[in-house]
């Protein structure tokens, strides 16, 4: 841009001086391109006032005022009473529309919006290039498969619906409406001729309306075309090459310079005193980007300006973050030379969002010309949010994903709203899935366990009436969600709207305030709006299609700064870098499929029918693509970045990248190209180093005597032998592992429905079983599983498993009650042993005590999961049959009379094949029970000393398979694989 508006000043001063600049009419591709040109000139002339050219976009000439200027040319008065352009979202919705007309039954709204979007590109790239549609009714031969003559069936909604559409609209498509404009810009220059001189800068005329008024441009007597880029020394054969090449940089100039009839020879140089930044690596670039047809000439190269390579460098990265962080430590590098300006280009919107991101290190905010899509902004999450929690009935998840959003206030203080959310989370969202709806949260509510409520009774009360001011809230749109009847679109966002404010609200602030309020925000309410006008007559949706169809709209609709970004910093899409320029220019995301992108697949059109019907073969954006590529890689200072992997997958550099290797390989300069990329991968490693790295060590708390536990479960024991960190976590910390959130019953409530199933029926039978004793106790496991039967996944996998235990439990007790019968089940026992810090409790519940036929005791344990092996047993680590053998022997169980065990067992109770089996402890029972409760004894006498700490899995062969508090001994940091402790 400083070289055009250098030159351009430069013939404004030949031809009168500055006053005469403001007889120009400058064309350039873009509204940005049109402000970088302005600021060109303040630049040049040193912030002082001057007059300046008229700037305007190519694809937006000002169709009001040119139509004045035709109501006085002969022949072309009312040339342009055109009917006005549809809007993008209107278009959709119409298409939409026809769509689910044509095909209503077998496809859903938001798919329908989607195929409409896709609708939509053709009819842009069909008026685009100006091919007529009747053109489709011959495409599709009898040799073609089938499924292409019922797309060309489809498309017919474009041939025979869409034109009756647009006439009862009074509209015309966008894309339509720019080209009949140029052309009537081009008919009036072409009668009249403008008076002062008209420039057209940046354009490679690769839309055929914009190559037609480049050609009267160029025919006018001060009419002139800056062609970007154009190689003046590629030889005549890769020239011609080019010319036929749609992927090859020059194939846009190519084609543009053969529509003008014009000689490549004679297209002379931009009369500019700049100097090229550097016309070695200029031609540098361009011997790497030469035709594939003539690529044999690299096997003449010999010798090259090593020049070239000043100011360029190559950066290889691991992973796309790391890709993104060297990005961001150059543009802030940039900023400590004052004056200095950087640019990022990429079409790679995950890695401009990341170098934006990373930019916020150092609280710089800068200008992504991308934009980013509403839906993934805060406002457009949060409307994303409130219609899924809507449909889905206040689910645990989305409910709670809505109340801890940014901007759900509730009507109170943003922090009493958080805490409220936080709450309900703990009492009901988390563990067992609550009924459907805020009734169900409310009944969860009133009927949890006052565990659940550490924040006391009055907590209860003002979850409660959070919940239902909430349920208050919510009620219309709920309802309306909940019940039969279809709505029209603009119906359910009336209502979607309304509960989404009412919720955003705060004690200070109200909900539209703070919806609407930001860049996001006003994106967002110019959606709602134009969606409502434009949906008024779209058909009615169900509650279930209307999240999805919302979605789908909003993934056209861009939000983009406006002010308050870093002058000196930007993010440039490849439209938007074109003629940009800046110190510093950063080409990033430089992998094939990325950048160039792969040539996406037409939904619609084959290639040879995309060729046939008279539409550009996709390779065409490629030529586009290597033309910015080209352009950009001439600046003074240059950096070419890629990601060797991507989310984990292994890339393959760009095409041009691997081209240029090839180049400077063949010359040996291969390795000057990224001599600088080693340090800038170690500024960006040790961006995050601390001064000091050590490792982590094994936690060893030692916990005074005062609050060590002195009462523990027969299963705590194993616990605490095997890995005595998890007992400091739960007994001295207190801390218990949050349920999962509205969790689906796991193997612990299985457990739990069978233990409750065979207790209940043991307790109705203690003497002898009934004659329909399965009948019996198949009734009492569907009371244990209750409302949990109606659930899929327990109905198919669980029940049938429950059914098969019941089976062998029955044959199996049937025999067993022939000499033994059962004591007590889920009986509590309880031992006091002494110990150095004073007396220890131990607690236990027995699934089973039953009396053996010489008067001894038989301890049952039930085991859905894998019981221990008589090895743990023996050694200790699995102390719990024996110890409640300690406690049995010495008359510690509530109605059991002290007598010695003769028996221990676990059943296995799996549901699988076998359904069930009895394991027992095998050795000397009473050997075993001395040795428990010696061992539990030393366990007491050493965790009784201070000193002695509490560690994480001492013994990691012993380890316990699972437990809660892993995480935080950071068992992983510290140890090898998780396991072997680190030497």
């Amino acid at each position: 841009m400083d070289a055009l508006a250098t030159g351009i000043l430069a013939r404004a001063e030949a031809e009168g001086g500055p006053l005469t600049l403001a007889q120009y009419s400058i064309l350039l591709p873009t509204r940005r391109a049109c402000r970088t040109l302005r600021e060109a000139f303040l630049r040049l002339s040193g912030g002082a006032p001057q007059l300046l050219p008229r700037m305007s976009p190519l694809g937006d000439i000002d169709a009001d005022e040119l139509s004045l200027s035709l109501e006085e040319i002969p022949g072309l008065a009312g040339a342009l009473d055109l009917p006005p352009a549809l809007s993008s979202l209107r278009r959709q919705l119409l298409l939409g529309r026809a769509i689910l007309a044509k095909d209503g039954k077998g496809i859903t709204a938001d798919q329908a919006a989607r195929l409409a979007a896709e609708l939509a590109r053709l009819l842009d790239q069909v008026h685009t290039e100006g091919v007529p549609f009747d053109g489709l009714t011959n495409l599709v031969p009898e040799e073609y498969a089938q499924h292409w003559q019922i797309t060309l069936e489809f498309l017919k909604i474009l041939t025979e619906i869409w034109p009756t559409i647009l006439d009862l609209e009074g509209a015309i498509d966008a894309a339509q409406r720019r080209n009949l404009v140029l052309k009537a810009q081009a008919d009036a220059w072409r009668a009249n001729p403008p008076a002062g001189p008209v420039i057209a800068a940046g354009s490679t005329g690769t839309i055929p309306a914009t190559a037609d008024l480049l050609e009267v441009i160029a025919n006018l007597p001060q009419g002139c075309i800056v062609l970007p880029g154009l190689d003046q020394e590629m030889d005549d054969e890769s020239w011609t090459a080019a010319s036929i090449d749609d992927g090859h940089p020059q194939h846009g100039l190519a084609s543009l310079l053969t529509k003008l009839k014009l000689p490549r020879a004679e297209v002379q140089p931009w009369d500019c005193p700049l100097e090229p930044a550097n016309p070695a690596r200029t031609s540098l670039i361009a011997e790497a980007m030469r035709p594939a047809a003539t690529t044999e000439a690299w096997r003449a190269l010999d010798s090259f300006d090593e020049s070239a390579l000043g100011g360029i460098t190559r950066i290889d990265c691991p992973t796309s973050q790391e890709e993104a962080a060297v990005i961001a430590l150059m543009m802030r590098q940039a900023l400590e030379i004052p004056g200095r300006t950087a640019a990022l280009i990429t079409p790679d919107r995950n890695l401009a969002r990341r170098v934006a991101t990373a930019l916020e290190r150092w609280d710089i905010a800068v200008d992504d010309s991308g934009g980013r899509p509403l839906a993934d902004t805060a406002v457009g999450a949060y409307l994303r949010l409130t219609a899924e929690c809507a449909v889905e009935n206040a689910d645990p998840l989305r409910l709670l994903a809505l109340l801890k959003h940014p901007l759900a206030g509730g009507r109170l203080e943003l922090i009493k709203f958080r805490n409220r959310a936080r709450h309900l989370e703990r009492a009901v969202l988390r563990g067992p899935r609550p009924a459907p709806g805020f009734r169900g949260l409310l009944t969860a509510l009133k009927e949890a366990d006052e565990r659940r409520f550490d924040f006391g009774e009055e907590g209860r009360v003002k979850l409660i009436q959070f919940v239902e001011k909430l349920q208050n809230r919510a009620a219309d749109f709920f309802d309306a969600m909940s019940g039969p009847n279809a709505l029209q679109p603009a119906d359910w966002l009336r209502l979607h709207i309304a509960f989404a404010e009412s919720l955003a609200a705060t004690d200070d602030i109200s909900g539209p305030e703070r919806l609407w309020r930001h860049e996001d925000g006003e994106a967002a309410a110019t959606f709602v709006n134009e969606m409502m006008q434009a949906a008024g007559d779209f058909p009615p949706i169900s509650a279930s299609q209307y999240p999805a169809f919302l979605e789908a709209l909003m993934a056209s609709t861009v939000v983009r700064p406006r002010y308050g970004r870093h002058p000196r910093l930007s993010i440039l899409g490849l439209l938007e870098a074109r003629l940009q320029h800046a110190d510093v220019m950063i080409l990033g995301g430089l992998n094939e499929g990325t950048w160039p992108p792969d040539a996406a697949a037409d939904p619609w059109l084959s290639r040879p029918m995309r060729k046939a019907f008279g539409l550009p073969v996709p390779e065409r954006q490629v030529g586009v693509a290597a033309h910015d590529f080209v352009q950009a890689a001439g600046g003074t200072s240059v950096v070419l970045t890629r990601a060797e992997r991507v989310d984990g997958t292994p890339t393959v550099p760009s095409r041009w990248l691997l081209r240029l290797d090839t180049v400077l390989r063949g010359l040996n300069l291969h390795g000057l190209i990224d001599a600088e990329a080693e340090q800038w991968l170690s500024w960006v490693e040790q961006l995050d180093r601390p001064d000091e790295v050590r490792p982590v060590q094994a936690p060893e708390p030692r916990p005074p005597l005062a609050a060590r536990p002195r009462t523990l479960s027969v299963t705590e024991i194993e616990t605490w032998m095997r890995d005595p960190y998890a007992i400091y976590a739960r007994r001295v910390l207190r801390l218990d592992a949050l349920e999962p959130i509205a969790a689906d019953p796991g193997a612990a409530e299985r457990g739990q429905f069978i233990h409750q199933a065979l207790d209940t029926f043991v307790k109705a039978y203690p003497n002898a079983l009934p004659a329909d004793a399965l009948e019996k106790l198949t009734h009492f496991g569907q009371d244990a599983f209750g409302k949990l039967l109606s659930q899929p996944e327990v109905w198919a996998f669980w029940w049938p498993r429950f059914e098969r235990v019941a089976a062998w439990f029955v044959q199996f007790e049937t025999e067993r009650r022939r000499t033994i019968r059962p004591l007590a089940t889920e009986v509590k026992g309880r031992l006091v042993l002494e110990g150095p810090a004073g007396p220890f409790t131990l607690r236990a519940k027995a699934d089973r005590i039953d009396k053996l036929p010489d008067g001894g005791l038989a301890i049952i344990d039930y085991k859905t999961g894998t019981p221990p092996s008589s090895t743990e047993v023996a050694l200790g680590f699995a102390p719990q049959l024996p110890l409640e053998a300690v406690m049995a022997a010495t008359g510690g169980f509530e109605s059991v009379d002290a007598s010695p065990v003769g028996a221990m067992a676990f059943w296995k109770l799996s549901g699988g094949d076998p359904a069930g089996s009895e394991i027992p402890v095998k050795g000397d029972l009473t050997v075993l029970a001395e040795q428990a409760r010696s061992g539990l004894i030393d366990l007491i006498r050493t965790f009784d000393d201070p000193a002695t700490p509490y560690r994480s899995r001492p013994r990691p062969d012993w380890a316990p398979r699972y437990t809660d508090y892993g995480h935080l001994a950071r068992v992983q940091e510290w140890s090898a694989g998780g396991g072997e402790p680190v030497e």
